[in-house]
C-alpha cells in the first residue's frame, strides 16, 4: 500500500514537472514534497531501533523493511531530480530558495553510485560558483569514497551495525586531522559533529578499531556491490 502511495506521488510530480517546467513556482513546492518524502521514513528509523532495542531478530526485519521504502522513494525522487538538473543545471539558493536547493544535494547524496558519480562533476562546478554549499559537497564526496571503497575525508559517513547495535565511523584517512580538514571547507569540529548524534569521539580507540572498521567496510561493500 505505501509503494502505491508513493507511485501516485511520483507520477503526479513527474507528470507536473513536464507539463509546466517553466513554473517556478511549481518546481519549488515539487521539490518541497520532495524533500519531505526524502526525510520521512529515515526520520523513524530511530524510534525502531529505540522500540526493538532489546530483540535484535525483530529489529534486523523492521529496519529491513523501513529501509525498502526508503530504496524505493530514493530511487523515485532521483527520476525527477535528475530531470531537473539536466533541464537547468544546478539551481542555487537565489534561484529556487535554501530549501529547494538542499532537496537537490539530499536526493543525490541518497541516490546510488552511479547517479552520484554523474552528477557530481556537475555539483564541485556549483560549489566552485558558490551555488551549492561546499560543505553539502564534503559530504558527498564522503559518501561517494564510501561506496567505492575508499576512506571518507570529513567524517561524516557513520553506518549503523547491527552487531554492535550503535553508530560506526567509516574508514577516513587521518583521523588526528580531520578536524583541520573540516575547518577548511567550513564544518564545524567533529566532535560536536558526534555528539549531536550521541557519540563520543575517542581517537585513539577509532585508530585501534580501525582496522576492523575496514574488514566490515569490505564487507559491506561486497554485499553491496551490485546496488552501487
Amino acid at each position: 500500500m505505501k509503494f502505491i502511495y508513493l507511485s501516485t506521488i511520483f507520477l503526479l510530480l513527474y507528470s507536473k514537472l513536464f507539463c509546466q517546467i517553466n513554473d517556478k513556482d511549481l518546481l519549488i513546492r515539487q521539490l518541497d514534497t520532495i524533500g519531505k518524502l526524502d526525510q520521512m521514513y529515515r526520520n523513524q528509523l530511530d524510534q525502531i531501533r529505540i522500540k526493538f532495542a532489546n530483540d535484535s531478530v525483530k529489529q534486523k526485519a523492521e529496519l529491513q523493511k523501513q529501509f525498502k521504502l526508503i530504496n524505493t522513494t530514493d530511487s523515485l525522487n532521483v527520476i525527477t531530480v535528475s530531470a531537473i538538473i539536466n533541464q537547468y543545471g544546478w539551481l542555487s539558493a537565489d534561484e529556487i530558495g535554501e530549501d529547494a536547493n538542499s532537496t537537490l544535494f539530499l536526493v543525490i547524496q541518497h541516490a546510488d553510485l552511479k547517479t552520484q558519480e554523474k552528477y557530481l562533476p556537475i555539483m564541485r562546478i556549483a560549489a566552485k560558483n558558490k551555488k551549492l554549499n561546499a560543505t553539502s559537497l564534503a559530504l558527498l564526496e564522503d559518501r561517494i569514497a564510501m561506496f567505492q571503497g575508499r576512506k571518507q575525508i570529513y567524517g561524516s559517513q557513520l553506518a549503523w551495525n547491527v552487531q554492535t547495535n550503535k553508530y560506526t565511523i567509516m574508514p577516513m584517512i587521518d583521523p588526528d586531522h580531520v578536524d583541520t580538514r573540516r575547518a577548511d571547507i567550513g564544518l564545524g569540529s567533529y566532535t560536536a559533529y558526534l555528539i549531536e548524534l550521541g557519540i563520543v569521539w575517542d581517537i585513539e580507540q577509532y585508530k585501534k578499531d580501525l582496522p576492523q572498521i575496514e574488514e566490515w567496510h569490505k564487507k559491506i561493500i561486497s554485499k553491496n556491490k551490485s546496488k552501487y
